[in-house]
């Protein structure tokens, strides 16, 4: 017997955990997705929890490795070494908020299929 699991409510969890990290890159955007992830029964909603918690600890983890010495260079430098770095922390900010919104447009045009984050380490 093969299980059908509701498109609508598909759609909705798997945008909820992937937007996520628009209320808050805090704690909230790993909390929804775990929240999710208890809750659900569903494996492809479950597969975009993983995904997204992966995707919010590669950002924090980024954000860290790149946002730590370039506040110290810019503290040292009277702030010139922030201004030299923008582009690189430009970048990066378009890419996490790109990427964010290409796995909300996938989960609505395509909710059967779990969204995969290109360039991440994974750790679930």
């Amino acid at each position: 017997m093969q299980v059908t699991y509701d498109s609508d409510k598909r759609k909705l969890l798997s945008s909820l955990c992937h937007g996520a990290i628009f209320f808050s890159t805090a704690l909230f955007s790993i909390g929804v997705p775990i929240a999710i992830n208890l809750i659900s029964d569903d494996p492809v909603v479950k597969s975009n929890a993983k995904e997204s918690i992966n995707f919010h600890f590669n950002v924090w983890f980024w954000g860290t490795v790149i946002g730590v010495p370039i506040g110290i260079l810019s503290f040292l430098t009277f702030g010139i070494g922030g201004i030299l770095f923008f582009p690189v922390v430009a970048f990066g900010f378009l890419l996490h908020w790109g990427l964010t919104i290409w796995a909300l447009l996938k989960c609505f045009s395509n909710p059967d299929v779990p969204v995969r984050y290109p360039f991440i380490f994974r750790l679930f």
